[in-house]
């Protein structure tokens, strides 16, 4: 059964539009993200190292907020399941989401354990989180990566 609606599927496509953007490595997953109200209106967006210092698409998205706004109940729609573990040590993207308040996250597809094995989907729903699949953009989400298959 179909837990999302087509507007939620069009912001997962703009998610995607924002991975796009990512400059391939072979260490790192190329994620696009972006935050909503409850309405559906785009806060902000992000992608993997658009910022310096390693940063994760969901890390973007969340610092393009002014810190004083009040991101309790907003919406995160992110191609690939949030980390829980970074091995640059900078803070996970699943404690930054819990942290920002944020209540619902849609996700393309669950990290696959080549670099680290991720518990973000678990995690997530274990802190009240409602977490969505949105199976129909899977494959073009898996697309943002196909760099890391040829690698291998």
């Amino acid at each position: 059964m179909r837990t999302y609606s087509d507007q939620d599927v069009q912001l997962m496509r703009q998610a995607i539009e924002q991975g796009a953007k990512c400059t391939s490595v072979d260490t790192a997953y190329n994620v696009g993200a972006l935050i909503t109200d409850q309405n559906g209106t785009v806060l902000s967006t992000g992608y993997s190292r658009q910022l310096p210092g390693n940063t994760h698409a969901e890390q973007c998205a969340l610092q393009a907020i002014d810190p004083e706004t009040d991101l309790t109940g907003t919406i995160m729609y992110t191609t690939m399941e949030p980390c829980s573990k970074r091995l640059s040590g900078n803070l996970p993207c699943v404690q930054r989401i819990l942290n920002a308040g944020i209540k619902k996250v849609f996700v393309g597809v669950c990290e696959p354990p080549n670099f680290v094995q991720c518990t973000g989907v678990s995690e997530l729903k274990q802190h009240g989180v409602e977490v969505v699949h949105v199976d129909e953009v899977e494959e073009e989400c898996q697309k943002l990566n196909r760099h890391l298959h040829r690698a291998q």
